[in-house]
């Protein structure tokens, strides 16, 4: 089991560098990490941190973060998609994620769908033949995301599907699912194959798993048993230390049922 610690929160508060943080999940045990966005962050730093350690990237944000429900915003996204390509290539991500961006006023929801979709597929092509992959992440909308426009797993994997590119699939983030009320294996079913990628934190808090009731355990098994052969990806705030938690959460997800 590969964990992927997200380092905007995870040994935030051990160290003020990425690079750094970088360093103390490798003395940790950690094999992988990740973050949000690229462009504040002294890349060249990180680069030397993750050849330095061994560390693989799984995944970063990819940019801009602008409304893809915006017809008008295609060519803008598409010209960022290519940079953050770059990135990835440098830094030996896989995985970039993409957030849909907020619901329009005023704006059909199938109009904006039908944009969202539309750009996907040119980002899908943009892709082809790059070994990098494009996850859309559904949120949650009633406590931190409100206003956003996708929030149904269901629904985002209809979106990928849609695109015709399998170049296009989710970040299924467990702690939105169950915020939004949403059981694992209901809404994901049989498109275990369009899960790019997983994030999982317990609710309430958004904190370690272990620190919430929402049965995270059954919730990534159900996942593996299911095919997903991805890193489980760590983005919680931590109560404890990072290091403990991770520890704590690396035991809980192998205990046996």
């Amino acid at each position: 089991m590969r964990l992927s610690a997200c380092i905007e929160w995870l040994f935030a508060a051990e160290a003020d560098s990425f690079s750094d943080r970088i360093r103390l999940a490798h003395r940790h045990g950690v094999e992988a990490v990740e973050f949000w966005r690229w462009t504040n962050k002294d890349i060249g730093s990180i680069e030397w941190a993750l050849s330095e350690t061994g560390t693989e990237l799984t995944s970063f944000v990819a940019e801009p973060m602008i409304a893809l429900t915006e017809r008008a915003n295609k060519d803008v996204f598409l010209k960022g998609l290519k940079s953050s390509m770059e990135t990835a290539r440098r830094l030996g991500a896989h995985i970039l994620i993409v957030q849909a961006g907020d619901d329009l006023p005023g704006k059909p929801r199938e109009e904006q769908k039908a944009a969202l979709i539309d750009t996907l597929a040119a980002a899908g092509e943009m892709l082809e033949g790059s070994g990098i992959r494009l996850g859309l992440e559904p949120l949650n909308t009633l406590i931190d995301h409100v206003g956003y426009f996708l929030h149904s797993t269901v629904e985002g994997i209809d979106i990928v599907k849609a695109t015709g590119r399998p170049e296009i699939g989710i970040v299924y983030d467990v702690y939105h699912s169950a915020v939004m009320g949403e059981d694992t294996a209901e809404v994901v079913g049989g498109n275990i194959d369009r899960v790019f990628h997983i994030h999982i934190a317990d609710h309430p808090g958004r904190n370690e798993p272990g620190s919430g009731g929402i049965g995270l355990k059954a919730r990534v098994d159900w996942l593996v048993e299911h095919g997903y052969t991805g890193a489980i990806g760590l983005e919680y705030r931590p109560l404890a230390k990072s290091a403990t938690t991770i520890g704590e959460t690396r035991r809980m997800l192998l205990k046996a049922p």
